[in-house]
């Protein structure tokens, strides 16, 4: 199944600089003066995501089959921001591991390696700014995200930012293309946590409706990030 993976982790905008993290929420900053500063922050989260692995667990469910899947697994971006998995369990119903979870990850790594831009930038999207809110008892600055192309893995939702750094804390939508003719309809909520100043993934809910089996439902949740060593620095480290 897949389910337009870089849209679900996103793709670094590819916009130069990199945000003040000594900058205090403005209250008076214009939407323009704001996304460049998420710009900024997302060229940053992007590079400091490179060699970072981390714990997954990804729950699927077919309500209408009655059947559900758990995956554990370890997942690791490379220096390069190639993205690799290394399953370390799975329980629950074959189908599930096979038809869902394998050609979920299959289609995040495809895109991941893949050239197509599709990054949250101007490029891809019109952004309408809606203002600070107060959600959850947290102040974000919302924008209201339109694709400028019907392209799979670009949807039209909102994307939440945090005022000190513009990081982002939630992205959520509807794709506007479907990767395959199998599916209907596929809507997400991706959320992040905020670490260091940077913004790494903590979880994903989405729902896909396909033709024949009926809903998907699928809850991503990712721990215990870590920086790694390669094995090319590990030797360099070695020789010293």
């Amino acid at each position: 199944m897949s389910v337009a993976a870089a849209g679900f982790l996103g793709r670094a905008s590819e916009v130069s600089g990199s945000p003040d993290p000594s900058v205090s929420v403005h209250r008076s900053d214009t939407d323009a003066q704001i996304l460049s500063r998420y710009f900024a922050a997302a060229k940053q989260q992007s590079e400091a995501m490179r060699g970072m692995t981390m714990e997954v667990d990804i729950d699927a469910e077919l309500p209408k089959l009655k059947k559900q899947g758990k995956l554990h697994a370890l997942r690791n971006i490379s220096k390069v921001g190639k993205v690799t998995y290394h399953m370390l369990g799975f329980s629950g119903d074959n189908t599930i591991k096979r038809d869902v979870i394998a050609r979920y990850l299959t289609a995040e790594v495809q895109a991941q390696g893949s050239q197509t831009n599709l990054g949250i930038n101007p490029d891809n999207y019109k952004f309408k700014f809606k203002g600070l809110e107060s959600t959850d008892g947290r102040s974000v600055y919302v924008f209201h995200l339109t694709p400028r192309h019907k392209r799979v893995g670009l949807f039209k939702g909102e994307l939440w930012l945090d005022p000190d750094t513009c990081m982002p804390v939630r992205e959520s939508g509807r794709f506007v293309k479907s990767p395959s003719v199998f599916f209907k309809k596929m809507v997400f909520v991706r959320e992040y946590t905020i670490a260091d100043g940077v913004a790494v993934p903590h979880h994903i809910e989405s729902r896909v409706d396909t033709r024949i089996i009926g809903p998907v439902e699928l809850s991503i949740n990712f721990t215990n990030p870590a920086k790694t060593v390669d094995a090319e620095e590990s030797a360099a480290s070695g020789d010293e």
